[in-house]
């Protein structure tokens, strides 16, 4: 049996992380919205442009998982204050993107991708890891829930001309102090 393995994405990876990023959000919402409104957001939010761009971007990480040479998960962080007006966190960065592939949900790639995402945060010297969630994906709730996260503000996410209501989560990070 291969085991799943992760890496930080490379710019060959776009077209893997464009396919997977869209599949997926397609997968658990594509059902809420008009036809014009998904495929408008699927197209600004995993266009194969703005995902080259983000993989050369230095204030953004990728971490992908992998099954031999099938992309069935990822994870990327953006540095920036996206929900800055909604904490006192004065150095967060945003949790943007945690997919996988709904055949491998629930075997601990999330888990995984979530503990590389507080460790890669810490390391570029966050004090805060921030990601919205859809109000009604209470198991999403659950998962973030477990790894610390607790709601902050309702704020708004736009899926083309359709507005849904979400959650803005937070987890605090420790300082990490030397031995």
């Amino acid at each position: 049996m291969t085991a799943i393995t992760y890496r930080d994405a490379l710019p060959e990876d776009r077209d893997s992380l464009v396919a997977l990023g869209r599949a997926s959000f397609d997968a658990a919402f594509g059902h809420l919205y008009k036809a014009e409104d998904l495929a408008s957001f699927l197209h600004s939010a995993h266009s194969p442009e703005k995902v080259a761009r983000q993989i050369a971007d230095r204030r953004v990480a990728y971490r992908l998982a992998e099954k031999g040479d099938k992309l069935v998960g990822y994870c990327k962080l953006v540095e920036g204050a996206q929900f800055g007006d909604h904490g006192d966190a004065r150095r967060p960065i945003a949790l943007s993107q945690l997919y996988t592939d709904p055949r491998y949900t629930g075997r601990g790639i999330g888990s995984a991708l979530m503990e590389w995402a507080m460790t890669e945060a810490r390391s570029r010297r966050a004090d805060a890891i921030q990601l919205s969630v859809w109000a009604e994906n209470h198991d999403a709730q659950r998962f973030y829930a477990r790894h610390g996260f607790a709601k902050i503000a309702d704020i708004e996410f736009w899926v083309g001309n359709h507005r849904d209501d979400e959650l803005l989560y937070e987890r605090k990070l420790e300082k990490v102090t030397a031995a």
